[in-house]
């Protein structure tokens, strides 16, 4: 073979070689590329769909209500809800137990009840184990917080609860958190710039570190503070107990106070 037939054939090899280095990169790129745009679209497809038809939540009364508190601030027991309005066993606690707890226990004086949010710190621990933070959560609960500034944080507790389907991101979206605040008939510019300000995001974070430090790593939890002799006494329930379990320890609290 002469030498010009024989460079001529590397250089034939060399331009093969280069050309399928291009198509590899411009494949891979591709991949990228794709795999962006569907991970754009996650997150932006929740803020675009159609909202779809608001559900109403069931109108209740609660004693004493101040922003995420009811009942009264002395009651014996003083009981702080850590919750997830994307869990749905605190949407079940909601469904199927607040209101006997509201009408046996805050309602006569016996148990302060304060709603605090996990959600925030529960999407942080997930992000931390490599997973993909969802903001839903924390969003939801800053929006409650807005809502309460206008004396209507239980309203919008109720409303979130009642829109909450189960099939993950998108109950909570931006635009179906204004759609809530609408439906209950909100000053919708004040609501507006409080949620967008960012204003209640520490007071969320807050909630997570509070709930971390009293033992709670999954949602419903319940802290319960209460004194015996001058010594204060804490239990935690964890879980979406029935009636009768916060019955139960309700009633032995009260008994060690020597409350009947």
């Amino acid at each position: 073979m002469s030498s010009e037939k024989a460079m001529s054939k590397r250089q034939a090899m060399r331009v093969k070689r280069e050309r399928q280095a291009r198509v590899q990169q411009l494949s891979v790129l591709g991949v990228v590329v794709v795999g962006a745009l569907l991970v754009a679209f996650a997150l932006i497809y929740p803020n675009l769909k159609p909202i779809g038809k608001v559900a109403a939540a069931s109108s209740r009364e609660r004693p004493m209500v101040n922003d995420n508190a009811m009942g009264d601030p002395n009651a014996p027991i003083k009981v702080e809800e850590f919750s997830d309005f994307q869990c749905p066993y605190c949407q079940r606690f909601y469904l199927e137990t607040e209101n006997q707890i509201v009408e046996e226990y805050v309602r006569t004086g016996k148990v302060y009840f304060v709603y605090r949010s996990m959600g925030n710190f529960l999407s942080d621990n997930i992000a931390r184990s490599g997973g993909s933070r969802n903001t839903e959560s924390n969003d939801a609960i800053s929006a409650a917080y807005c809502a309460g500034d206008q004396g209507k944080f239980w309203e919008y507790h109720d409303i979130l609860f009642a829109n909450h389907t189960g099939e993950g991101v998108g109950d909570y979206a931006a635009r179906k958190l204004t759609a809530y605040a609408e439906e209950i008939n909100l000053d919708m510019n004040a609501f507006q710039s409080c949620f967008n300000s960012g204003k209640y995001e520490e007071r969320a974070k807050q909630d997570g570190v509070d709930g971390a430090a009293a033992g709670v790593t999954g949602t419903p939890a319940f802290y319960l503070t209460y004194t015996v002799n001058g010594e204060t006494k804490h239990k935690l329930i964890a879980g979406a107990y029935p009636f009768s379990e916060f019955k139960t320890q309700f009633d032995a609290a009260l008994t060690e106070m020597g409350i009947q």
